[in-house]
């Protein structure tokens, strides 16, 4: 690898662009203590008032009864997001992760006096739930009755869950920052320079051959000496899951993940089907990569490699102006909203040893605003991926409005705004290229993105569910026995088009959603279908699109998806709804295909 790629990945004026979280705690130990023992003080208190009352509350009292708990949940999330938002721009540093355990296990001490509300409003007679969810009074909290009856087959004893709540710091919530901290902490040696894994993940997409393939070799070097410790917290995590899908009573491994997206499991098996039933399209695109590569075969570690020119590196002021120029052409609101993360300042954007990899939205609480983790280091791709961000980032910002309780949406909603604001930001791209060489090489980069985002997190469905099943089967599964359930399930959406090498098998290692959040990983490809649609409506009907997408975006979690939908005419439920997406990708193929 050349000084110059070095340079590439370390210099780009992001380096210093680091958020101020005061506005959400002052950081201070002694400070955290004293909010930590008011915490508790006010949930037992919150217990001692209303626990045997709230069951027999008039609506005006069951109002009151909602503000003050809203109240509680905010003081919690405040200190939650403060300390998890600290701890992940230095996952070594012992102090940060001192206090993250200490919020925690305090959170899970506070929980046990909140339980009861779930549990008392789930357990209320369905007439007078109805009555709730109907009540004039209560109409700012209509969904969240909603959802309360929703979970009235799926929650347990009050005593049960109170003993989940506080135990879940010391079982699967300590398993997942261990893997964090794993993750995070481990070494990556390449030519005699370490790396960091997101520094690293960046040389796949290197022009140079010999460099990604070195790249590969030295990531999965380091990841070889994970497998026996992820392996062992990933059965830990799936057997964690699967006991609680029992005690709750869910069909299957992925039923309680549909439940909180509020999709049935039909609508997601829906999703699935059609989506690896077009497994085609991905050998269509790596086939037509292989090509313009003039390479007689395509290993993993070629998939993302660029089929022009290299880009010159985008400095953190070049795609701060893109970006922001791109969610103001689209509406003055969103370009206002995304203009404050960069002023105020709520992004955290360089690359560090022991920082998380990645990039997120932390919506945080409706009294403060959301902050924008990444890690910046100038390509084409952390553009979008800045785009993608403040696309979350928007959607937070303005669903804050419908307070602590429904300001978020369920996964499939939430990547809505996130994969839209990197359409919007691609189009404008490809907008202002010059030639059709430029043109082509752009677009294969996008669908690069898209199959990545759709097929591949539906090709991680398929590993993550052959996890789950086999487990339920054979126990304890090996770590060579999850590279093999592995393997199986990604060269399948490659066909012939794709070789994957031994080196590959130990890849699954990395990734965080199948600790963090099981199931996870279906919203992203049901998000980009969802927006590639929208999208077609937008292009059809841009004047009208945009204040029904800000009233979508503003409404939260206040409704459920199908009524968040209707009235752009979509209905995801149809199973010939996916279709739609599927066709726009064919299209893009078919457009770079031509211009190839």
């Amino acid at each position: 690898m050349s000084d110059n790629q070095a340079t590439r990945i370390e210099q780009t004026g992001a380096e210093e662009v680091i958020w101020d979280l005061s506005d959400l705690h002052s950081g201070t130990a002694d400070a955290l203590t004293v909010d930590l023992a008011q915490m508790i003080d006010d949930t037992g208190e919150f217990f001692a008032r209303w626990h045997d009352t709230v069951q027999n509350a008039t609506d005006e009292k069951m109002l009151e009864f909602i503000q003050q708990y809203s109240a509680i949940v905010e003081q919690m999330d405040r200190i939650g997001s403060f300390v998890h938002l600290q701890w992940s721009t230095d996952t070594e540093n012992p102090e940060y992760g001192k206090l993250l355990q200490s919020v925690r296990e305090a959170s899970a001490r506070a929980s046990r006096d909140i339980v009861f509300v779930y549990v008392s409003i789930s357990k209320l007679p369905t007439e007078r739930l109805d009555q709730l969810i109907a009540s004039p009074l209560l109409a700012p909290y209509k969904h969240w009755f909603e959802r309360m009856a929703d979970y009235k087959p799926h929650l347990l004893s009050e005593e049960v869950e109170q003993v989940l709540s506080e135990k879940s710091v010391t079982s699967r919530a300590g398993w997942v920052r261990l893997h964090d901290e794993l993750s995070n902490a481990q070494k990556y040696i390449l030519q005699g320079k370490e790396y960091s894994q997101t520094t690293l993940l960046k040389l796949l997409y290197e022009s140079n051959r010999e460099t990604r393939k070195a790249a590969a070799d030295a990531l999965s070097v380091g990841l070889k000496e994970q497998t026996k410790p992820q392996s062992f917290i990933f059965n830990t995590v799936v057997s964690d899951h699967a006991l609680n899908n029992r005690l709750r009573g869910y069909d299957t491994w992925i039923s309680a993940r549909n439940f909180d997206n509020e999709v049935s499991d039909s609508t997601v098996e829906a999703l699935v089907s059609a989506v690896v039933g077009r497994y085609d399209l991905v050998e269509r695109l790596f086939n037509l990569k292989k090509r313009l590569l003039g390479y007689d075969v395509l290993y993993d570690y070629d998939r993302y490699a660029p089929t022009g020119a290299d880009s010159e590196m985008l400095t953190w002021n070049q795609a701060r102006e893109i970006v922001l120029e791109t969610y103001h052409a689209f509406h003055p609101e969103t370009g206002n909203i995304a203009q404050q993360f960069f002023d105020k300042p709520w992004i955290h954007a360089p690359t560090r040893k022991g920082k998380s990899g990645g990039a997120y939205s932390a919506g945080t609480i409706p009294s403060a605003h959301p902050y924008v983790f990444m890690n910046y280091t100038g390509t084409n791709r952390d553009v979008q991926t800045l785009a993608h961000e403040l696309g979350h980032g928007v959607h937070q910002y303005l669903s804050r409005q419908q307070g602590v309780l429904l300001m978020d949406t369920p996964l499939t909603i939430a990547e809505t705004a996130s994969v839209f604001g990197e359409m919007i930001t691609f189009q404008h791209l490809l907008d202002a290229a010059t030639d059709n060489k430029q043109r082509l090489t752009m677009l294969v980069t996008k669908l690069d993105d898209i199959v990545s985002t759709v097929f591949r997190q539906i090709a991680l469905n398929r590993f993550e569910d052959a996890i789950h099943e086999t487990r339920a089967v054979e126990g304890e599964l090996s770590a060579d026995r999850i590279s093999e359930l592995w393997m199986q399930s990604q060269r399948k959406q490659y066909g012939n088009s794709v070789i994957l090498t031994e080196g590959y098998s130990s890849c699954w290692a990395y990734i965080s959603h199948f600790m963090h959040t099981p199931g996870y990983v279906y919203a992203y490809a049901f998000g980009e279908l969802l927006v590639l649609a929208l999208y077609e409506i937008y292009q059809r009907e841009p004047e009208t699109f945009a204040p029904m997408y800000l009233k979508m975006l503003s409404a939260g979690g206040s409704m459920r998806p199908a009524e968040l939908l209707r009235p752009f005419g979509i209905d995801t439920d149809d199973p010939a709804f996916w279709n739609v997406g599927l066709g726009a990708i064919e299209r893009l193929i078919i457009q770079a295909e031509a211009l190839a």
